[in-house]
C-alpha cells in the first residue's frame, strides 16, 4: 500500500468549513487504498498573532521560549482535523513533532531536521489510521521544542516523505501549481506542468514563495516527487516538481 503525504497551509485550515474541505482531499486518496500522512500548519494568522503577543512582552525574546510559544498553533489544527475526520467515519490520530519524534538540531527558529523516527507512524498506517502531524516543529536531543523557520510545514512534509519513502508529497496551496510569475498579479503568467528541482530552487532564490529552499533541497537529495496543487479544486492539475 503506497504512502502519500499531504500538506495543508494555514489559509487552507483557517476555519471549520475549510477543515472539512481539506477532509475531501484526504478522503479522496484514502478511498483509493492509499496510506495517508497529513501535515498541517497553524490556522489562519495564529502564528502571527502569537508573535504579536510576544512583542507586547519583549522585543528580544529568548529563542528557546519563542519556539515554545509559536509551536502551539499547530496543536490546535491537528486535533481539530482529527476530530473532523473521525466525525466522517475515518480513523485518525494526531501527533506533535516531539511525539513522533522529529529530531532536529538546536538552532532555535530555523532548526534542521536530523532524523525522523518512523515506527509509530508505520504502525498507525498498518492499523488503517490517517496520521496527522504538526508541521513547522521538532525536538532537539535535549527535549527542547524547536521550529523550522520559513516554509517549515513544507519542510516537515517533504522530510516525512523521504523518511517514509512515500510515493509523492502533495503540497496544497491557494494557487493551482507553480507559475512563472504571480498569477494574482499577471493573468498571463505561465503555469508549469512539470519543473525540475534546480529550476524550482532558482525561482525560490528569485523571490517565489511557493516552496522554500530548505524543503526543495531535501526533496532533491532524496528524490521526493512533489505535487503542488490547489486546495480549492478537487481535480487540481497543479505542477509536478522533480528531476
Amino acid at each position: 500500500m503506497g504512502i502519500i503525504i499531504q500538506k495543508f497551509g494555514g489559509s487552507s485550515v483557517a476555519n471549520t468549513e475549510k477543515l472539512f474541505n481539506v477532509c475531501k482531499h484526504i478522503i479522496k486518496e484514502k478511498n483509493k487504498g492509499k496510506s495517508i500522512v497529513v501535515v498541517v500548519s497553524a490556522q489562519g494568522n495564529t502564528t502571527d498573532e502569537l508573535i504579536q503577543e510576544e512583542k507586547e512582552i519583549t522585543q528580544k525574546p529568548n529563542k528557546r521560549e519563542h519556539d515554545m510559544l509559536v509551536s502551539v498553533g499547530e496543536q490546535i489544527t491537528i486535533a481539530k482535523l482529527a476530530m473532523c475526520l473521525k466525525s466522517l467515519g475515518y480513523q485518525a490520530i494526531s501527533y506533535l513533532g516531539w511525539q513522533i519524534p522529529i529530531i532536529t538540531d538546536s538552532n532555535f527558529g530555523d532548526a534542521n531536521i536530523t532524523e525522523i523516527e518512523t515506527s509509530k507512524i508505520n504502525k498507525d498506517l498498518k492499523e488503517n489510521k490517517i496520521v496527522i502531524v504538526a508541521g513547522f516543529q521538532g525536538v532537539d536531543k535535549n527535549k527542547n521544542i524547536t521550529t523550522l523557520g520559513r516554509g517549515g510545514s513544507d519542510t516537515t512534509a517533504i522530510a516525512l516523505a523521504a523518511a517514509l519513502q512515500a510515493e509523492r508529497c502533495e503540497i496544497f496551496k491557494d494557487v493551482d501549481g507553480i507559475y512563472s510569475e504571480d498569477p494574482n498579479k499577471n493573468q498571463n503568467a505561465k503555469r508549469y506542468e512539470t519543473i525540475s528541482y534546480d529550476k524550482m530552487l532558482e525561482l525560490s532564490n528569485n523571490g517565489a514563495e511557493v516552496l522554500h529552499n530548505k524543503c526543495i533541497e531535501i526533496a532533491q537529495e532524496n528524490l521526493v516527487k512533489i505535487f503542488v496543487k490547489s486546495v480549492f479544486k478537487e481535480e487540481s492539475i497543479g505542477t509536478i516538481v522533480g528531476r
